[in-house]
């Protein structure tokens, strides 16, 4: 077997503490806006509409900017678990060359710090390989998981099957990279399941499938009716080893309001009023014909007009 050298790793002791985000933009991530709008479409409606009890589960956080935004869905008595190697060594060599490929500076600091600008306490944090989720996790506890971790295939496979485990009835499953060119592990191990493996796809976004182990049928029926009064997202439907997938794409959506920090930067200072100008002085009376005059008159003249002006006070 073949060996990567490992580059010596910052500890979390050893890493500079981050700055605390100001804004939800400023956490690092890859979340766009309509995955944003299909998150919160999907999560309200578990909480309202189904009103379905469960967790959050999440394996992959990289800076936290998905699992903030999952953080606002918890309902009291409710877990939240994030799952992630952070700064740990990787299980394995492929591991270690691919975490220190795409996430080389990537600590257990910088999403501790992101996540609590935005909430009071974090979640549960497995320091972990994702392959210890399914006994770490209760079975059959999770309404929503969210996976976008390790790329290559066999621990891709590794978390569906996870997913399975720990998804409550009626849970939503979250791919990330289904279709990067860059990871076509996610695609083989993910359409795998869909193919042979009993993953029923609900929808599909330009970077994320949304699934689930039961009938997708209420989701998709809902989620159409959602779509067609919506003009900032087109729709399609395809069918799927037999069943119907809805296709969603972006016609120039917003993302739902933002995560708001808990502690905002204060307000810049209010710059001072500007000072009016000075008025120019009044001349005094006479000042005028005296610059004329000496402007324009011989001195001669000049002295003797004056004397006249002052003989006559």
């Amino acid at each position: 077997m073949s060996h990567v050298s490992q580059a010596p790793v910052t500890t979390p002791d050893e890493a500079p503490a981050p700055p605390a985000p100001r804004a939800y933009s400023e956490v690092k991530g890859w979340f766009s806006a309509y995955d944003q709008v299909l998150f919160d479409w999907f999560l309200t409606r578990q909480a309202e509409g189904a009103a379905q009890r469960g967790g959050l589960l999440e394996l992959g956080a990289f800076m936290g900017k998905s699992a903030i935004f999952l953080g606002r869905y918890l309902r009291d008595g409710e877990q939240f678990t994030v799952c992630d190697l952070f700064d740990s060594p990787p299980p394995d060599d492929s591991n270690l060359a691919e975490m220190l490929d795409s996430y080389p500076t990537l600590t257990r600091r910088g999403f501790d710090t992101n996540y609590l600008a935005f909430h009071e306490a974090l979640p549960t944090v497995l320091q972990a390989p994702t392959s210890v989720v399914a006994d770490r996790v209760r079975a059959e506890s999770c309404r929503f998981v969210h996976i976008d971790a390790s790329h290559l295939h066999e621990h891709v496979v590794q978390d569906i099957e996870s997913s399975r485990v720990v998804a409550a009835p009626g849970a939503v499953i979250v791919f990330d990279d289904y279709r990067s060119e860059h990871c076509p592990g996610v695609a083989a191990a993910v359409w795998a399941a869909v193919a042979t493996g009993g993953l029923h796809p609900i929808c599909v976004s330009a970077s994320k499938l949304y699934a689930t182990w039961d009938d997708p049928t209420p989701y998709q029926s809902a989620l159409l009716t959602w779509l067609e009064g919506r003009t900032d997202l087109w729709h399609g439907v395809d069918v799927i080893h037999g069943r119907p997938m809805v296709r969603i794409g972006d016609e120039g959506v917003l993302a739902p309001a933002p995560p708001q920090p808990l502690h905002p930067a204060p307000e810049p200072p209010a710059p001072a009023p500007a000072l009016a100008p000075a008025k120019p002085a009044a001349p005094r009376r006479g000042a005028g014909w005296r610059r004329l005059a000496k402007d324009l008159l011989p001195p001669v003249l000049t002295r003797a007009i004056v004397a006249r002006r002052r003989a006559r006070r």
